[in-house]
C-alpha cells in the first residue's frame, strides 16, 4: 500500500511543503488530542521514502525540535531512529548550533557579564550599606568579576541540556536560549550555517518556544526564505509559559502554508464540546470527534466555600459520587486511578507536601519556568545529583552510589586521582563525604533541612555547589553581623531560597515527583500532550492566591480590575485569558470522563454563568 493514501489533508499539505528545491514554510494549527505528533512522524516517514537519498548526498539533515526529552524519545523511537533526522529539545539544538563558535561565545559572556556588573554596581551605590541586600550584591558581583578575570582561562565552554552546570566553563540554560537568538538575529554566517546543515526545520509546541528565539527562526526564514523550510506546530490556545511569542500566528506571510487538523481523536463527544465553547470567544477553531470517539461525562460541582470545609474529605465525596453516576470503579475514592490537576501549583504543593520548598521560589518571575520544568539550577542540583545519592544509599547500592560520586564528585574528578599518591585515600575520603551527609538522615527524624544538606556538602566537598547557592551559604555564616533589611533595598531572590532551603528534605522528594508527573497531582505544564481516562479539576481562587489567574473573573463572581480593563482596551492579555487557556487545556486531557470542583462563595452567580456560557446544562451542575 502507498503510505501516502494514510496521509491526512493537513499532513499532504506539509509534505508538500518539504520540498528541497523549493521549500516553504507552514504554520499547523493543531488543537487538543488532533494528533500533532502523529503528523509529524507520518510526515517525516513519507519524506525519508522519496528525498532522504538527496539530503544525505547534499550532506543536510532535517532538524526536529520538541518539548521534552520523552517526547523526542518517542519520536526517534518512531523514525527507527534514522539519522536523517535530528530529534532534540530546544535546549540541545541550540547549544550543538552554537558550540562551535566558542570564541563568539567567549565575547556575549565577557559583554553579559560586564552589563550585570554595572547594573549590580549601579543598584549597589543608591542601595543602603549593611543590609543583606548590600552584602548579596557584594558577592554577586564578585563572582561575576571572578568569572569575568577567568574567561579568558576557558579552552572550551560547556554545556548539559539535562545538567546543573556547574562548572567554571559552564554556561547556564538562560545564557545558551539568549545566545542563540542573538547570533541567529545578528551574524549572517550563523543564518547560513542554519539553513546549511538543516534546510527544514519543524518546531513542535512552538507557542512555548522562548519569543527571543521564535523571532530569530522566523528572521532567518524571512532571509532565506528560498533556501529554507521552517515548520510551526501549534496551538496558542495551549500556550501556558509566560516567555512564549503571543502572537505566533498572527500576520503570517502570505507565502506561507495554513494546514489544519480539526478532529480531536482523544476526547470523548462532551469534552469537545466543552473546549469548543471555552475557546469560541477566542477564535474560529471548532474542534469535530472522530467516528469512534465515546460520548463521555462532564460534571460540575460547585462548592460554597462560606463555611468550614475540609476540601480533601469533600474531593474524596466527590470522586464517590462520580463512580457512582459513571459506574466506573476507577473513581472509587478508596483506590482512585484518576489525575487531579489544579488552577495553581500553590494547591498542588499543599496537597502534595511540598509548599513551603515551592512557594517562595514561585513567587520570583525568572524562576518561575525553571522551577515548573525542573530546570532552575538549584533545583536540578537536588534532583540530579542529591536524590539519588541519598536514595542510593538507602537502597544500600553500592554501585549506584559509586556511580554517582564518579560522575559527579570534585573528590574524584580526574585531575584529584592522577595528581594523588594514593588514589584509595582519594576514594575513603569521598566515601567519608558521603557518609557524612547521610548520617543526618540517622538522627531521630530523618528530616535534615535542605540547608543543613548544602551545608555539609558544601563542607566536605563532596559536590560542586550551584552558584546560586553562594549567598545563601555566605549568609548562613555572616547573617549575625548584618543589619536588618531595608524593605527597599533587598534581593528578593536570594531570600526565596533562604526559605526555601529552610524546608525538609522530604519536601524536595514529593516536589520532583510533581514535576515528573508521578504523584496524583498535575501540572497544566506536566500534562501537557498527555490524557487520562479520569479528571478531577480544581477551580479555587482563594487557596491559589495567585494573580496569574482567576477563575472567579471568568466566570463574572469577581469585578474587573482597572488593570485589567486597560489591558483589554490595549489588546494585551489578561488574567481571564491566561484562566480561559488554561481551562481548555486541563479538561482537554480527559478521555473518559471529567469532574471539575468549583470552590466559591458565590455558588449561584458561578451557576449562571456557566449556563450562559453554554458550558453546561442544568443537570450537569451540582451545588454542594
Amino acid at each position: 500500500m502507498n503510505p501516502v493514501s494514510n496521509l491526512s489533508d493537513a499532513d499532504r499539505e506539509i509534505s508538500s511543503c518539504l520540498n528541497l528545491d523549493s521549500p516553504k514554510s507552514f504554520f499547523l494549527f493543531a488543537g487538543a488530542g488532533s494528533g500533532k505528533t502523529r503528523s509529524l512522524v507520518n510526515v517525516l516517514q513519507e519524506f525519508r521514502k522519496s528525498k532522504a537519498r538527496l539530503l544525505a548526498l547534499r550532506g543536510q539533515k532535517v532538524a526536529v525540535i520538541t518539548y521534552t526529552n520523552a517526547a523526542c524519545d518517542e519520536i526517534k523511537r518512531r523514525l527507527e531512529f534514522d539519522n536523517t533526522f535530528i530529534v532534540s529539545t530546544i535546549h540541545s539544538f541550540s547549544w550543538e548550533l552554537i558550540k562551535p563558535f566558542q570564541n563568539d561565545i567567549r565575547n556575549w559572556v565577557r559583554d553579559n557579564l560586564n552589563k550585570e556588573i554595572s547594573e549590580l554596581e549601579a543598584k549597589q551605590g543608591t542601595g543602603r550599606a549593611g543590609t543583606k541586600a548590600a552584602s548579596d550584591r557584594a558577592i554577586q558581583i564578585e563572582s561575576k568579576r571572578k568569572r569575568l578575570d577567568n574567561i579568558e582561562t576557558v579552552k572550551k565552554f560547556s554545556y548539559d541540556p539535562n545538567g546543573t552546570n556547574t562548572g567554571r566553563d559552564s554556561l547556564n540554560h538562560a545564557e545558551v536560549i539568549s545566545i542563540t537568538a542573538t547570533f541567529l538575529t545578528e551574524k549572517n554566517l550563523m543564518m547560513q550555517l542554519l539553513i546549511n546543515k538543516y534546510p527544514i526545520l519543524l518546531i513542535d509546541e512552538s507557542q512555548d518556544t522562548k519569543k527571543e528565539l521564535m523571532e530569530a527562526f522566523f528572521n532567518v526564514q524571512n532571509n532565506y526564505k528560498c533556501n529554507f523550510s521552517l515548520g510551526i506546530f501549534c496551538d496558542t490556545m495551549q500556550r501556558i509559559y509566560t516567555d512564549g511569542k503571543i502572537d505566533l500566528g498572527n500576520n503570517l506571510p502570505d507565502d506561507w502554508s495554513k494546514p489544519v487538523k480539526l478532529i480531536n481523536h482523544r476526547c470523548p463527544k462532551r469534552i469537545i464540546t466543552l473546549i469548543n465553547k471555552i475557546r469560541s470567544v477566542v477564535d474560529s477553531h471548532i474542534q469535530k470527534p472522530s467516528n469512534t470517539n465515546e460520548e463521555g461525562f462532564v460534571k460540575l460541582f460547585i462548592v460554597n466555600t462560606k463555611g468550614a470545609i475540609d476540601k480533601l474529605e469533600t474531593e474524596k465525596s466527590i470522586m464517590q459520587q462520580m463512580q457512582n453516576l459513571t459506574k466506573d470503579a476507577g473513581w472509587d475514592s478508596s483506590n482512585a486511578d484518576v489525575k487531579i490537576l489544579t488552577l495553581e501549583h500553590h494547591m498542588a504543593a499543599r496537597r502534595g507536601g511540598f509548599l513551603d520548598f515551592f512557594e517562595p521560589l514561585y513567587r520570583i518571575e525568572k524562576y518561575k519556568t525553571g522551577l515548573l520544568d525542573g530546570t532552575l539550577t538549584g533545583v536540578s542540583f537536588f534532583i540530579q545529583q542529591v536524590i539519588p545519592l541519598i536514595q542510593a544509599k538507602r537502597d544500600d547500592n553500592k554501585f549506584k552510589v559509586a556511580q554517582i560520586i564518579r560522575k559527579h564528585s570534585p573528590l574524584l574528578s580526574s585531575k584529584i586521582l592522577s595528581e594523588s599518591k594514593n588514589q584509595l585515600d582519594e576514594i575513603k575520603n569521598a566515601d567519608t563525604a558521603v557518609n557524612g551527609v547521610y548520617n543526618l538522615f540517622k538522627k531521630e527524624n530523618q528530616k535534615p533541612k535542605l540547608l543543613d544538606i548544602l551545608s555539609n556538602i558544601d563542607s566536605s566537598g563532596l559536590l560542586t555547589i550551584p552558584d546560586v547557592f553562594a549567598q545563601t551559604l555566605k549568609r548562613k555564616y555572616t547573617e549575625n553581623r548584618l543589619d536588618e533589611d531595608d524593605a527597599t533595598d533587598k534581593e528578593e531572590a536570594v531570600d526565596a531560597w533562604d526559605n526555601a532551603l529552610k524546608c525538609s528534605f522530604d519536601q524536595i522528594i514529593a516536589y520532583s515527583e510533581y514535576i515528573t508527573d508521578k504523584s496524583m497531582f498535575g501540572t497544566h505544564q506536566g500534562v501537557k500532550g498527555l490524557e487520562f481516562p479520569r479528571v478531577l479539576l480544581i477551580l479555587d481562587d482563594e487557596e491559589a492566591r495567585g494573580f496569574m489567574f482567576s477563575y472567579d473573573k471568568l466566570f463574572g463572581t469577581k469585578p474587573l480590575t482597572d488593570t485589567d480593563k486597560k489591558n483589554i482596551s490595549e489588546g494585551k492579555e489578561t488574567s481571564i485569558d491566561r484562566t480561559r487557556r488554561l481551562f481548555y487545556v486541563t479538561c482537554s486531557r480527559t478521555e473518559k470522563s471529567l469532574a471539575i470542583v468549583a470552590y466559591t462563595k458565590n455558588s449561584d452567580a458561578v451557576k449562571n454563568q456557566v449556563l450562559k456560557n453554554g458550558w453546561f446544562s442544568e443537570n450537569e451542575v451540582v451545588l454542594l
